[in-house]
């Protein structure tokens, strides 16, 4: 069965609450998650190795040395600075203007305000240290697939595709699935990454956005009302170089299987079109049906069609997670997925 990469060093990420109109709230990206995801995928007989050490310098080529910096080292200087007493057990977003102007200033407070997008990217002492393992995830599986590998399956936690060069949101932190597809692309001249997460891949967009060697193809619930809100839409098409290498294909909420399938064939007809040697697949168990945000209404079946589809491209894919909160749903959704991967490479 498939390669999948996994570190078990995303448990030590585990901020329990997050902060969310106004409210703190129970947190649902949780380790929970990608425990649930790693079962499965043992139980499916896939073959599960650890990540191996790839350096920064490929998570370098999307995000920016500050940004780094800042992700390195923002809990231990938010506790230095205001201990126990004066902040929260999370270094987080305030709720004040970040980048206008475009200044960095040297408080730690001020800091989670330019690189954290809103309340819902809380850093802890886990934080770095799963985020990067979870980018060197998908390097490793980046990596086989320009080397020959068919396909591999990176548990990445915490997911990415939220995440900008300089910018957390979302629970993501670095951009995992646009870390693979700049390997990919630098290697094999192009690469296209599609998006099936429930939510618009808003960091990943603006990481291509003016680049015409990657194909970003999005299928999502229409952000004029679900978050990320502000990008996501079908006018957007890319820019210079990049024009006409965006696709976004925005769904009514609770959308059935047969609007997310069709949307489906849209993407897998552009990304065909463009000729790319590769795929980068941002996976998302959000759209289900169950799912406690409650954006679509894909069943189980309909992951396991969207899988085989994919497969038929026939291209070799690196399957990059990213979101899916039903946990106790995480392993029959990713069980249904791996079948009907391979059901459509047959």
């Amino acid at each position: 069965m498939m390669l999948t990469v996994y570190s078990d060093l995303h448990e030590d990420h585990a901020p329990d609450t997050i902060s969310i109109r106004g409210m703190i709230v129970g947190n649902l990206e949780l380790p929970s998650r990608a425990l649930n995801l790693a079962k499965a995928a043992r139980a499916a007989g896939c073959d599960m190795q650890a990540p191996r050490e790839f350096g920064e310098d490929a998570v370098l080529a999307v995000h920016t040395a500050p940004y780094l910096e800042f992700l390195k080292t923002a809990y231990g200087r938010w506790k230095q600075a205001f201990g126990e007493d004066r902040a929260g057990p999370y270094a987080c977003a305030h709720a004040s203007p970040t980048r206008y102007p475009a200044r960095v200033p040297a408080s730690i407070q001020a800091q989670v305000g330019y690189y954290l997008s809103g309340g819902s990217a809380p850093i802890d002492a886990g934080t770095w240290a799963a985020a990067r393992d979870a980018a060197m995830c998908a390097l490793d599986v980046a990596d086989r697939v320009s080397g020959g590998l068919r396909e591999g399956y990176a548990i990445c936690r915490p997911p990415g595709h939220h995440a900008y060069a300089d910018l957390a949101g979302g629970f993501c932190y670095l951009n995992n699935a646009a870390i693979a597809g700049r390997l990919l692309a630098d290697r094999q001249g192009r690469t296209a990454i599609l998006d099936i997460d429930v939510h618009h891949g808003n960091g990943t967009q603006d990481i291509f956005y003016r680049d015409g060697k990657v194909l970003f193809a999005s299928i999502h619930a229409d952000t004029n009302e679900v978050f990320p809100f502000y990008v996501g839409y079908a006018d957007e098409t890319g820019e210079g170089d990049g024009k006409g290498t965006n696709l976004n294909l925005p769904l009514p909420r609770r959308s059935k299987d047969k609007v997310f399938l069709d949307a489906l064939d849209t993407a897998l007809d552009r990304i065909k079109a463009f000729g790319a040697p590769s795929l980068v697949l941002s996976l998302g168990f959000d759209a289900y049906e169950n799912d406690p945000q409650q954006e679509m209404a894909v069943s189980t079946e309909g992951f396991r069609e969207a899988a085989r589809r994919i497969a038929a491209l026939g291209l070799p894919t690196a399957i990059i997670q990213e979101g899916g909160y039903c946990v106790d749903d995480l392993g029959k959704n990713l069980t249904a997925f791996l079948d009907g991967f391979q059901t459509g490479r047959e």
